[in-house]
Formats: C-alpha cells, sequence, structure tokens
C-alpha cells in the first residue's frame, strides 16, 4: 500500500515505486518549486500544468490550472492560468532562478467531455499558456498539448525530464479525470479555496 504525507505547502508526497523517488502529487489550483530530486506529477485532462526551470541551477516546478483566465478576487485565483503562472514564476525568482534562463514544457488541454467542440476549455488552457509564456519571453522547449487524451504526467526538475503517459479516451481513466476536473470547478464556484509512454529530454 503507498503511504502518504502532506507538508504544509499541502501538496500530498509519497514514494514512487516507477521512479524510485519522492514524488509531489499535485491537484487542481496548486503548484510547488523543488530543488531536490522530487518528482512533480498530476494528472491532465482539460487543465493544464506548466513545467519551468532554471537548467543552470536544477530548480524547477509546476502547477495546475483549471481556466486561462477569470477574476482573481472570486476568493480562487489559482485556478486561474494567468495567476498560476505568475505564483510559479515568481517563486522561481524568489529562490534564486535567473528569468532569462527560464525554459518551459506544457502538457494538458485535452478536450475528453463529448459535446465540447465550441471553444472548449482545454483548447483555450493550451492556447493561453502557450500565449503567456510567448509573451513573458520563457522558450516552450517541449509540448503535448490538446487531443483527445488525459495525460499524466511526471517532472525532474534538476534534469528537466518529463514522462507523459497518455491515458484511455474511451475507457474510465478519461471520465475519471473529467470528472475530478469539474468536481473541482463546481466545489471552488460553491466554496473558494485559496497508453503510450513518451519523453521529453
Amino acid at each position: 500500500m503507498k503511504s502518504s504525507t502532506r507538508h504544509d505547502d499541502g501538496v500530498m508526497r509519497y514514494r514512487d515505486s516507477r521512479f524510485q523517488t519522492i514524488a509531489a502529487k499535485l491537484l487542481p489550483t496548486q503548484y510547488l518549486v523543488v530543488d531536490d530530486d522530487t518528482a512533480l506529477t498530476t494528472t491532465l485532462g482539460s487543465c493544464v500544468a506548466a513545467c519551468i526551470r532554471d537548467p543552470i541551477l536544477g530548480i524547477g516546478g509546476m502547477n495546475h490550472f483549471l481556466l486561462p483566465d477569470g477574476t482573481v478576487s472570486d476568493g480562487a485565483p489559482a485556478r486561474y492560468g494567468s495567476y498560476a503562472m505568475e505564483l510559479l514564476i515568481n517563486d522561481l525568482l524568489k529562490r534564486g532562478a535567473n528569468r532569462k534562463r527560464l525554459e518551459a514544457k506544457v502538457f494538458g488541454g485535452a478536450n475528453v467531455l463529448k459535446g465540447f467542440t465550441s471553444n472548449p476549455v482545454g483548447t483555450r488552457n493550451a492556447e493561453f499558456v502557450r500565449q503567456y509564456l510567448l509573451a513573458e519571453k520563457i522558450p516552450v522547449i517541449a509540448e503535448d498539448l490538446c487531443g483527445i487524451h488525459p495525460r499524466k504526467i511526471w517532472f525532474f526538475p534538476i534534469t528537466g525530464r518529463v514522462v507523459v503517459q497518455r491515458l484511455p479516451h474511451a475507457h474510465d481513466d478519461a471520465a475519471a479525470v473529467a470528472a475530478t476536473e469539474s468536481a473541482v470547478r463546481a466545489q471552488l464556484s460553491r466554496t473558494p479555496v485559496s497508453g503510450g509512454v513518451e519523453l521529453f529530454e
């Protein structure tokens, strides 16, 4: 049985048997910056995660946002990409990362729910993160965005390695990811709160 612990930052840590390392599992609205060999992991449907690092310092972080933008005064600003990106980048800079050296890898933005064909949220999230990083002059050196498949990703900030596992769309995995994201959106609206494997080297 997998044991886990929750730290002061609210992010759950556990021992990842696949990679034999400590992993931090990010949920929607969370972000985390680390400077050790902790793997950052999350599961994405229409949400997007940006993995940003300073390759010289080996420090990096990941966020997980639900929507491109919105009113940050609504009590849950980290659900929005515009705020989640700012939080992640500012934390990296606070820890000594050099803005001119930052590089990004971005994932998610799948359109996993049938019927959402007009301006779907996954597509809007993907376009947002591309445009944001372009405006901030942070190069995107790898991406796996859009499509219909949910993804599970592991990011290793020290090396910059990302492992992406695409989850089956037609089975329970896709439905479970979509249901989780929908539940988070519903919860936030009610009570605001602060398969192959592809390798990106």
